[in-house]
């Protein structure tokens, strides 16, 4: 049986197609996807829609697809949701090889704090890279822990994990440690305040049911 974290995924071979079809899978609990790629012709499936949906959570999704009896190693292309209700509405699926190189976009994270009252602010939220299909990093991680103000932080300064290469100009600027104006300042508690201001709206209505 398959849990939530499982990679392998069974999925179902359709040959069905159009908007009301697909409303119906989706009530049924599955997702129509297309498989392509590698000069195959795309192929449509439906998968099952809780698994795949929390597999997709994560950027460059790998799925080891089961259709009928044939295995067929998938990366995650585009995942179209619904605008309103953000209800996954279809799946575009690349076949890809063991042992192959694709160029994806790994998101980046940053950790830490800049020296001082600077910081660190976010230029580009991923680099493209280099990667072997199944060994697609999850993230990157930059930490600014100490940076100076003034600091640039390029897509070349960034630590990959073994086997990936950059794909992206070596130049990209990610972070840029600056310290902020104090119309800047003013405008970040501003926004805090307000943030706290709707969390507590939000709680008041709780607090009184339980009364």
């Amino acid at each position: 049986m398959s849990t939530e974290t499982d990679t392998k995924v069974h999925a179902e071979l359709r040959e069905n197609f159009g908007k009301g079809y697909a409303r119906r899978l989706r009530a049924a609990g599955q997702i129509p996807a297309v498989i392509y790629g590698h000069g195959t012709s795309p192929v449509h499936v439906a998968l099952p829609g809780h698994q795949v949906s929390l597999l997709v959570r994560r950027a460059n999704a790998v799925l080891e697809l089961d259709v009928n009896g044939k295995e067929q190693l998938t990366l995650v292309k585009d995942v179209q949701k619904d605008p309103v209700h953000q209800i996954i509405e279809h799946i575009d699926l690349l076949v890809v090889k063991k042992g192959e190189k694709i160029q994806v976009d790994v998101p980046i994270v940053v950790v830490g704090e800049p020296a001082g009252d600077a910081i660190a602010n976010l230029d580009a939220t991923s680099v493209a890279l280099e990667v072997e299909a199944t060994h697609i990093p999850e993230h990157i991680e930059l930490d600014v822990e100490g940076l100076e103000d003034g600091t640039h932080v390029t897509a070349a300064d960034l630590k990959l994990p073994a086997g990936a290469t950059l794909a992206a100009e070596g130049d990209l600027l990610i972070v840029a440690v600056a310290v902020p104006s104090a119309a800047a300042v003013e405008e970040i508690e501003a926004a805090d305040e307000a943030a706290a201001a709707e969390q507590a709206d939000e709680a008041e209505p709780t607090e009184a049911a339980a009364e």
